[in-house]
């Protein structure tokens, strides 16, 4: 059953007409493929034409749908052998921030991601993917360890923001991010990051500072989210809809402006409805951008993160 969004209602009134269509020919002798075949191409039709003009407001509420692929669907279907390595060896595991070993199209990577969850009960254990401090160490720990073995790191980001509580920043939130950050930067292997989802302020950062940043066709990436910089700059987070369009938060707009490589296209209607088909299209993104980093050195790989990351806002 799929979660219809607000600007969604006129594409799920027209498949909801198809499907009583469909329940009264199943049960009747009148013949109405016909009607039905003319209603489900206008709803395709509409679905299409729909998505191909989105707000980045838009954008954003698909980013955030609720049946999008998450970190564990993304492993379990593109990750072979996946061995999750848990806790930052200091505090505790964050159930926000899983990584491991595994095998992407036959390389030895290390795999690392937020986790959002997909019910009430996996949300707050995954802590609705804002991870903690413990997360992102976890995370440099997870890295280093990649490094000294000489394998890739790809990054799976989908969060809203690392986690803004207090004991959070008793722990040093800003602190773990910013040393996670550095050691992206640092790593002498190929690192690949994919927004997957929504990729937001530092706590999304700490896991893309990546040779090569993938990002969906749907997906957004910003330094605050719409709500935030709305209440920011309107005192109201009414105004979202027009923080979104000035934020340049969108794929498109992000890779016009050099802060990602490549966007990985999304089935019509979004990841939600197809999620086979968007793993699918993001295990083909990653491979190649891995294949493209191979023949690099230590030295090549952080020359080339380095100027990517120093060309960003120069004219």
């Amino acid at each position: 059953m799929i979660s219809f969004l607000d600007f969604e209602k006129p594409i799920a009134e027209l498949e909801a007409r198809v499907a009583e269509l469909r329940e009264t020919a199943a049960g009747g002798t009148v013949d109405i493929d016909a009607e039905i075949g003319k209603l489900e191409a206008k709803a395709d039709k509409l679905l299409r034409d729909t998505y191909a003009r989105l707000t980045p407001w838009q954008k954003t509420q698909v980013a955030r749908h609720p049946a999008r692929p998450h970190f564990k669907h993304y492993v379990a279907r593109l990750v072979d052998d996946f061995m999750p390595l848990a806790g930052d060896r200091a505090f505790a595991d964050d159930q926000a921030i899983i990584g491991g070993f595994g095998r992407l199209n036959g390389r030895k990577v290390m795999v690392i991601g937020h986790e959002k969850g997909d019910d009430t009960a996996s949300r707050l254990k995954h802590n609705f993917g804002m991870g903690k401090p413990e997360g992102y160490r976890k995370a440099i720990r997870l890295m280093q360890l990649a490094d000294r073995f000489g394998l890739p790191v790809v990054t799976l980001v989908d969060t809203s923001g690392a986690f803004p509580g207090v004991q959070a920043e008793e722990r040093g939130q800003a602190e773990a991010i910013a040393r996670s950050t550095e050691q992206c930067l640092a790593l002498g292997v190929p690192m690949v990051a994919a927004i997957v989802g929504e990729g937001g302020s530092g706590g999304a950062i700490a896991l893309a500072a990546a040779n090569r940043v993938l990002m969906f066709e749907h997906a957004v990436y910003s330094v605050i989210s719409p709500e935030g910089c709305a209440s920011i700059l309107w005192r109201t987070a009414d105004q979202a809809p027009a923080a979104a369009e000035a934020m340049k938060i969108t794929a498109q707009d992000l890779q016009s402006l050099g802060i990602i490589d490549r966007i990985v296209p999304e089935p019509v209607g979004g990841a939600h409805r197809d999620p086979d088909g968007a793993i699918e299209a993001l295990g083909t993104a990653l491979g190649e951008a891995l294949d493209e980093l191979a023949p690099l050195d230590r030295d090549q790989l952080r020359a080339d993160r380095r100027a990517k990351f120093l060309k960003m806002g120069s004219l």
